[in-house]
């Protein structure tokens, strides 16, 4: 008989995927969720959780329901949290309120009712910019992009005016907290490795990439890239695209990020660390729509590339797996092509509604596209 998991957020995209990961390798599995409508937008249990899975409805901020979720379980993997860089620039309470004090109110329960291990899902944007090289291959830690270049390119430069060129980003690179999202994601981070070495338990964060797979939220403007995409082209659309579509992402399937989680919960030598989770392979976000709309059979709706800038974003970011292949033995597998096409088959079955337009002239009206 497995232990008894507790996984706050779990209603939600990654946190559905992890529960039923659990419950497969026999796993007791209760979920906390608040079920929000702009992720759940009928308020109702999703029918990817299945009847095995126990699910309380409550509030991470609710200290009497987070104590009552806590009850009988032996470890907690922490997804509760309002997800979306762009949105936290201006949402700044409600998203500090889920994300900090929210993880605060679970670990003043938890010094009372302590757990084996807790795994918090933290996040690649607390980096910032990703690591960079110059031309004649010195490292560059610690580089903070300014606005659009003099000649129109996007691309950080060195010293020099000579282009920065991306390399894998290591969990040894400082944060550089440039939204309010990434703030909140290393809060919930320090939170966590702080507060489980201090009071006996154990703890391990995962500094998740761009997440994709069946399950995303396709209404939620705020998701992830490739769930937005998919439900403009849903709509007949054109995936639309800040800067100049060439910043360079990780994307891993979902799939490989629930078994990163598991991996975490049970490797020992994972108690105390940071973990980036991706797939190993980086693309840039013009060829990924691309390759998106070809794979829901619309290659004839070639990306919006806008021009403009968005607060918070950043240029490039790719991981450096070589910790997580080594500590939690940890591999993506999932082909991204193969990833594409059984997310496009998951959409074929589902309404997407576009609200991505309604999104930037949020932004716009606040002065955070430019």
């Amino acid at each position: 008989m497995g232990e008894s998991v507790l996984v706050t957020g779990g209603a939600g995209f990654i946190g559905r995927h992890v529960a039923r990961a659990l419950l497969a390798r026999g796993d007791r599995v209760r979920v906390l969720d608040s079920l929000i409508a702009q992720v759940h937008p009928t308020r109702t249990r999703p029918d990817e959780l299945g009847p095995d899975i126990e699910l309380l409805i409550g509030d991470i901020r609710d200290e009497a329901m987070v104590a009552r979720a806590l009850e009988g379980m032996d470890s907690v993997i922490h997804l509760a949290a309002e997800v979306g860089v762009g949105q936290s620039m201006y949402a700044v309470d409600r998203y500090t309120s889920v994300n900090d004090h929210g993880t605060a109110v679970l670990f003043q329960r938890l010094i009372d009712r302590p757990v084996r291990r807790v795994v918090v899902a933290s996040s690649m944007s607390i980096y910032g910019e990703g690591l960079y090289r110059t031309a004649d291959g010195t490292p560059m830690e610690d580089v903070v992009r300014g606005p659009r270049n003099p000649d129109g390119s996007w691309d950080p430069l060195d010293y020099d005016g000579r282009p920065l060129i991306p390399v894998p980003t290591p969990e040894s690179k400082r944060p550089a907290l440039r939204s309010v999202y990434a703030i909140g994601k290393y809060v919930q981070e320090r939170l966590t490795l702080t507060l489980t070495a201090q009071y006996g338990m154990e703890g391990a964060a995962l500094r998740l990439w761009n997440v994709y797979g069946p399950g995303q939220a396709l209404s939620n403007p705020y998701t992830g890239v490739l769930a937005i995409f998919a439900s403009r082209i849903a709509n007949g659309q054109r995936p639309m695209i800040f800067e100049d579509g060439q910043q360079r992402r990780d994307f891993v399937h979902v799939g490989d990020v629930a078994r990163a989680f598991l991996l975490a919960l049970d490797q020992p030598t994972a108690n105390g660390e940071v973990f980036n989770v991706g797939s190993g392979e980086d693309r840039t976000v013009e060829e990924v729509a691309r390759l998106q709309a070809a794979s829901m059979g619309r290659s004839d709706l070639a990306p919006d590339i806008t021009g403009q800038a968005r607060a918070g974003d950043i240029r490039h970011n790719i991981p450096d797996l070589g910790r997580a292949r080594t500590v939690l033995n940890y591999e993506a597998r999932q082909d991204f092509a193969e990833g594409l096409a059984e997310l496009a088959e998951w959409v074929a079955r589902h309404e997407a509604q576009d609200h991505v337009a309604e999104a930037r002239g949020e932004l716009e009206a606040r002065g955070l596209v430019a």
